[in-house]
């Protein structure tokens, strides 16, 4: 009843915001205003996403000469990033073709023009670089049961190895998801892309039975069939990088819903996907629905998934093609609705395709920057992970170099990211998007604006767990380094290192309301047995009577 109760809530919360939308739609779009006005506030945590669609070269690349591919991939992510996309999907297994130098499959013939001709570079390793050098996360996108044309080479070459395992639909070959030599493949595939890349996840397509096949089995069987080769992918992928996000992106719609039905058109009845359930068995990480509908059609839907979760992340992927003429007769009201009720539900969006968004269809591309104008993160895999990585220690700004020392990592993973966080406030509130300045920092070290802010620094685990923050104080008399409130059960507190640069005889004990507690000589150890549990700052004194926060500690016994 709960659970239905909150159901009926949020929908009732939706449909007066929907009144509301109208203000940030085209109208909205066409007014130099800056930013646009929204009902919620820029999380710091979203995913927000793009699928970058490779066969016939659709959204990349638009050329078979590799510097010009390169330079257009880079262009590429440079707007992506300008429009605050943090997760670019690449199509990386097309129809039985890659775009990497795989040893199971041929090259896809959008790299270089002709099937099975092996590129100059490597496209995925390419991909998967420039977006790390961007703060993105970089997925590998597979598609999985189509094949391609009965006697292209992709298709031709997977059938001359496994006669038994293809299937001709029409023009087009599938794999039968009913052969366990199906999931045994694709997981072979996947490792493949693991073992050799650093990439962030891996995202499964057309994980189903095609539309146009004649399903003989029960639905409940067929659902197994596609099941068994999810948990053989998610075998593979989790036993090499069990911090490698597994997601896969079913039809939009999981089945009827009370109010709502699907149209005939559903992933859990009609083709056999069990998503939601693979989310509830942790079999995947979460998933981007294709949710290429309107109105009725899209947020009851939106809430179904949301309310189904399991506390994993599911991302609506928006039809933003329907923004093209050519394609549809969508507004860009519809898709900024969506855009507005998917954040209010804390599910991001990921737009399909690329090429539409960067072409600005009706202002798209726009929307999306002020929209995007503060910074995310990927929401962390608290359900994959629970080691919180150390803080950063030995936080300095010299000129316009703000550096740390590393680290230490507590899970399994092979490195660490840092987050920079900026403020005038102190100290810097690292819950608030706005404070969020560079992300997914690898190096210990990074040039920042030297105009008076201060600085934190976070580490932050392939999980995506953050740390506590290494706070820098910015102050008239210099820099230097401060603790995040550090915790004690009533032993003695360390102090900072005096220094060249803080003047400090005594140091004063307050409360947070700034009611002083006692005022001792400045030492290395401070002694806080005799004080009550609760929060404190410290400031020093000097000899002119100069004070400045140092920093703070709690007590707790």
């Amino acid at each position: 009843m709960k659970k239905i109760f909150s159901m009926i809530c949020l929908m009732m919360g939706i449909t007066a915001l929907w009144a509301q939308t109208p203000r940030y739609g085209a109208d909205a779009l066409t007014k130099d205003t800056g930013t646009t006005a929204m009902w919620t506030a820029s999380p710091k945590h979203e995913v927000r996403a793009v699928w970058l669609t490779t066969i016939g070269g659709i959204d990349w690349p638009h050329s078979y000469q590799a510097e010009a591919q390169k330079r257009e991939l880079n262009r590429t992510l440079d707007q992506l990033q300008e429009a605050g996309i943090n997760t670019v999907i690449i199509q990386t297994r097309v129809r039985a073709t890659t775009i990497y130098p795989s040893d199971i499959e041929p090259w896809d013939g959008c790299i270089t023009g002709t099937p099975g001709k092996k590129a100059s570079y490597d496209p995925l390793q390419l991909c998967i670089d420039e977006c790390h050098k961007r703060g993105m996360e970089c997925h590998a996108w597979v598609v999985t049961i189509p094949v391609g044309k009965w006697n292209k080479l992709g298709c031709k070459q997977l059938r001359q190895k496994y006669p038994k395992l293809i299937k001709k639909i029409g023009e087009d070959g599938y794999m039968d998801p009913e052969q366990k030599e199906t999931g045994d493949y694709l997981a072979r595939m996947c490792t493949e892309i693991v073992s050799r890349y650093d990439v962030d996840g891996i995202h499964l397509d057309y994980i189903r039975y095609p539309e146009t096949w004649k399903i003989k089995v029960s639905r409940a069987k067929g659902r197994e069939y596609i099941t068994d080769i999810v948990r053989k992918v998610h075998r593979a992928v989790k036993s090499l990088k069990p911090w490698v996000k597994l997601t896969c992106s079913p039809i939009g719609k999981h089945d009827d819903l009370r109010r709502y039905r699907s149209g005939g058109w559903n992933a859990h009845t009609t083709v056999c996907q069990d998503a939601q359930v693979w989310l509830k068995e942790g079999l995947m990480d979460g998933l981007f629905p294709m949710m290429y509908f309107q109105d009725n059609n899209f947020f009851p839907f939106a809430i179904d998934w949301k309310e189904q979760s399991d506390g994993r992340t599911v991302v609506p992927g928006l039809g933003i093609y329907f923004l093209d003429p050519r394609e549809g007769k969508w507004s860009i009201d519809q898709v900024v609705r969506q855009m507005n009720v998917s954040r209010e539900l804390g599910m991001g969006h990921c737009f399909f395709r690329t090429k539409f968004l960067l072409d600005n269809v009706k202002g798209i591309y726009d929307f999306t920057c002020r929209f995007n104008r503060m910074p995310a993160l990927v929401p962390p895999m608290t359900w994959a992970g629970q080691l919180v990585p150390t803080e950063p220690t030995e936080l300095a700004l010299k000129g316009n170099t703000l550096s740390w020392q590393a680290a230490k990592d507590r899970s399994d993973a092979p490195y660490l990211y840092y987050n920079i966080y900026a403020s005038e406030d102190f100290p810097v509130d690292v819950t608030k998007a706005e404070n969020l300045v560079a992300m997914r920092v690898t190096k210990t070290s990074v040039l920042v604006p030297n105009n008076g802010k201060n600085y934190a620094v976070t580490a932050m685990s392939r999980y995506g767990l953050e740390s506590r923050p290494a706070q820098l104080l910015l102050n008239a008399g210099g820099h230097y380094a401060v603790p995040t409130i550090s915790r004690t059960d009533g032993r003695p507190v360390a102090l900072p290192k005096k220094g060249a640069v803080l003047d400090a005889e005594y140091v004063v004990i307050e409360t947070l309301d700034g009611r002083q507690m006692e005022v001792r000589p400045y030492s290395a150890l401070l002694k806080v047995d005799h004080l009550p549990n609760g929060i404190y700052q410290l400031r020093s004194l000097g000899k002119k009577g100069r004070n400045h926060r140092i920093g703070f500690f709690s007590i707790k016994r």
